[in-house]
């Protein structure tokens, strides 16, 4: 019986919590059919001392270790940590202002494979536009692969507890300095007003 009252008083608090916020939970019925999905691309262009300050999103945090200049492959910059405050985009082409997007992606990037391109992702898609208000927040693995997939572990906003996956792809890479990602991404759980 007071397990019938544990459970019973876990529903009832569980279901005032999303009153109380004026959302209802809507979950995909399958992970074949998100409740939300859209494209965007994310534009990084890294500053390397030879480009512009103000043309540059991006900026290493760290210097090459020690190990990443013995050991690893010239140009895998093992352990090195980049900072971003890149703008996303609905299309391919780079905005006209590149600090005044109502989208941008703000994080950071590790480096963390010897032997090869790889990286770790932790940033949140920030929305700031009549259509979306709110952050997605994204992590995992970057591997050097033709698509890779990291997870949506929450949003806030129009976007709040949101989970998802975010495939990527690399759309254009020209040297150190710039990519683009296309990121695809579904939200399986998502909150609605």
């Amino acid at each position: 019986m007071a397990s019938v009252i544990v459970a019973a008083a876990c529903i009832f608090l569980s279901c005032s919590a999303s009153v109380a916020h004026g959302r209802r939970f809507v979950r995909s019925s399958s992970y074949d059919e998100p409740c939300k999905e859209m494209r965007l691309y994310l534009h990084d262009i890294l500053y390397d001392y030879s480009n512009s300050t103000s043309n540059s999103t991006s900026a290493a945090a760290t210097k090459p270790t020690a190990l990443s200049t013995a050991v690893s492959n010239p140009g895998f910059f093992f352990g090195r940590m980049v900072v971003f405050n890149d703008p996303m985009t609905e299309g391919r082409a780079l905005p006209p202002s590149l600090e005044e997007t109502a989208v941008r992606a703000q994080g950071l990037y590790l480096l963390d494979k010897k032997e090869d391109y790889s990286a770790w992702l932790a940033f949140s898609i920030v929305f700031n536009s009549t259509a979306h208000r709110g952050t997605l927040n994204l992590m995992g693995a970057d591997p050097n692969a033709a698509t890779r997939d990291i997870s949506v572990v929450g949003g806030t906003g129009d976007f709040f507890m949101s989970r998802g996956v975010a495939t990527l792809r690399t759309d254009a890479f020209e040297g150190f300095t710039y990519f683009r990602l296309q990121m695809d991404i579904k939200l399986y759980e998502c909150y609605v007003v």
